[in-house]
């Protein structure tokens, strides 16, 4: 199952690492312990460390996972207290599915930048793959408050909504879950209402009323780059198969 969570992580190793304290952005003009460090190294070394991250994630979107820890390691040696580098290595170690070895990582970035919406999103990821629903939907209303009134991020936002939506159909609350299917209408510009549906669909074992809304969703965003995460959820969650054969519930 070595292609899920790749465009998950990649969504969300595409938002800055911001720094932020209580749960709330800090003010543009306060730098982070570690951005002032980073601002303080002479700039043919931060254009060399920016060279290094660039690289690395584009290799990262490649699947060459080893050639990208190696330009991580890289950056690494110019400049050792990123939150980005730490999130990536951790994104590294779920490709490996080391999820504590990923853990270890996150934990690192979100102590370097508390309260980054990509951090906090790949930590609910692994307690969502890992089946701790409770956790997971903890970290993912983190993601929710930091992200609502942030246009640039609303792709990342429906996306933890969606995720919040299946941990209660796994702890049973699933009449709550069933009211987020009117939380947008089908002229909202995300895949939200469709999974949405399909996911109550599956749960109510309505394989095909499933199938139908998945289709609507493949009609209406025809990037399956757009689709890939939302499409990776629900095998991840067990109601769609793996396209490497059989289902997460038989890994």
């Amino acid at each position: 199952m070595k292609k899920l969570l790749v465009s998950l992580l990649l969504a969300a190793l595409a938002l800055p690492a911001v720094a932020q304290t209580d749960g709330e952005e800090a003010p543009q003009d306060k730098l982070a312990p570690w951005q002032e460090d980073f601002l303080n190294l002479p700039e043919d070394r931060r254009k060399e460390f920016a060279g290094h991250l660039q690289e690395s994630r584009k290799l990262f979107g490649q699947k060459r996972i080893f050639e990208t820890i190696e330009e991580l390691h890289a950056a690494r040696k110019i400049f050792g207290d990123s939150p980005d580098i730490e999130n990536m290595l951790g994104a590294c170690q779920v490709e490996f599915r080391d999820f504590d070895k990923a853990m270890e990582h996150f934990d690192r970035a979100n102590s370097l930048s508390p309260g980054n919406p990509s951090v906090l999103f790949n930590i609910a990821e692994i307690y969502f793959v890992t089946k701790k629903w409770d956790d997971a939907k903890r970290y993912l209303q983190r993601v929710l408050n930091l992200t609502a009134d942030d246009d640039s991020q609303q792709s990342i936002h429906h996306l933890a909504e969606y995720k919040v939506l299946l941990c209660m159909l796994k702890t049973g609350e699933v009449e709550e879950a069933r009211t987020m299917l009117d939380k947008y209408d089908f002229m909202v510009d995300t895949p939200f209402p469709y999974y949405a549906e399909a996911a109550i669909a599956f749960h109510d074992g309505e394989d095909i009323k499933a199938e139908a809304a998945l289709a609507r969703a493949s009609r209406v965003f025809r990037n399956p780059q757009l689709l890939s995460p939302w499409h990776d959820t629900l095998m991840e969650f067990g109601y769609l198969k793996s396209f490497y054969g059989g289902d997460l519930e038989e890994e």
